[in-house]
């Protein structure tokens, strides 16, 4: 049985909590939050104890899931990696790639795994695109494209859009294509917001594929899709109905899909990455490179030009 714990339980962290509540080789042992009214809620909500102090948390557990504002992921995962903590750090990374270096370092030095909370991954829509990728089944692929728009929620304090959304299909392209991302050219710019609130952001990837993301907090209704471009078939994903659409010339075929909460499988391989030892997907390396290509992304927008990731300091 995993000890486990939630730092962080706004809507995310408790999320967190109520799912490692629920799930099989788990107990939760208690949350923390800085807010001790929202970590006593919780805490009784889902039948568990409620820490102040988080270091006090760390010291009764085997593995933690870190949902704190952005800002503070690394100062929280360097002391669970020094406590012998195995972390779930919820997506992105840092806001900083010199922290998420440390945070990386620190998970090696001290023999615990990190895995960055890419929640799109798991969704099982995703999940199945990727099959029919890796079988073909939409020939070589082309161009991908992502559709992430919305009205802007108030939990965001932190930083922009690109590293707060962008970054979840940052790391959907990148699992999906199975390439990496050289260069960037994104055109953003904030409208209501102190931080940028929308963004055009387009990828090249290896063997000159690309990808584009559109998204923004300005958008009443919420809009989460993908679309693989390939020359075999086209396939649309809706995040949000877990549904999977694939065309080829006039046919046009609904994919089967087994509808499930994504995070519960993000959680549940965090888990199991413990249980079987082994290394969790998508890992501390995959966040900084998430993060490298947000960095790339409001570099890019910032001097008016396309960035390489090979410019991006400490990439």
């Amino acid at each position: 049985m995993i000890k486990i714990g939630v730092i962080g339980v706004g809507t995310m962290g408790e999320n967190h909590a109520r799912i490692n509540s629920e799930i099989k080789n788990v107990k939760l042992i208690g949350v923390s939050d800085v807010n001790e009214k929202v970590a006593k809620e919780v805490a009784s909500r889902y039948n568990t104890d409620y820490f102040m102090d988080h270091l006090e948390l760390l010291e009764k557990i085997d593995a933690v899931t870190i949902a704190t504002p952005t800002t503070m992921h690394a100062d929280v995962a360097i002391a669970a990696a020094e406590y012998g903590v195995h972390m779930l750090v919820e997506k992105p990374i840092s806001n900083s790639l010199f922290y998420a270096d440390k945070m990386i370092k620190a998970a090696s030095e001290n023999g615990v795994k990190l895995m960055v909370g890419h929640i799109e991954r798991f969704n099982p829509a995703v999940l199945k695109l990727k099959e029919l990728v890796n079988n073909e089944e939409l020939g070589e692929i082309i161009t991908i494209s992502a559709k992430r728009v919305g009205p802007y929620h108030p939990r965001i304090r932190d930083v922009g859009i690109i590293i707060d959304l962008a970054v979840h299909d940052i790391d959907v392209m990148s699992y999906v294509y199975g390439n990496k991302i050289e260069e960037v050219y994104a055109i953003a710019g904030n409208h209501f917001h102190t931080k940028e609130d929308y963004a055009s952001i387009l990828l090249k990837f290896e063997k000159n594929r690309s990808g584009m993301i559109e998204t923004n907090w300005l958008t009443p209704k919420k809009l989460r899709t993908l679309t693989v471009v390939g020359s075999g078939g086209v396939a649309e994903v809706n995040y949000i109905e877990q549904s999977l659409e694939v065309m080829k010339g006039e046919k046009v075929e609904l994919i089967e899909v087994r509808k499930k909460e994504p995070l519960r499988n993000e959680i549940e391989q965090f888990v199991s990455s413990i249980i079987e030892n082994k290394k969790p997907r998508p890992s501390g390396d995959d966040g900084k490179l998430n993060l490298c290509v947000a960095i790339a992304a409001i570099n890019s927008y910032t001097m008016g030009r396309p960035f390489k990731l090979r410019d991006v300091e400490a990439c």
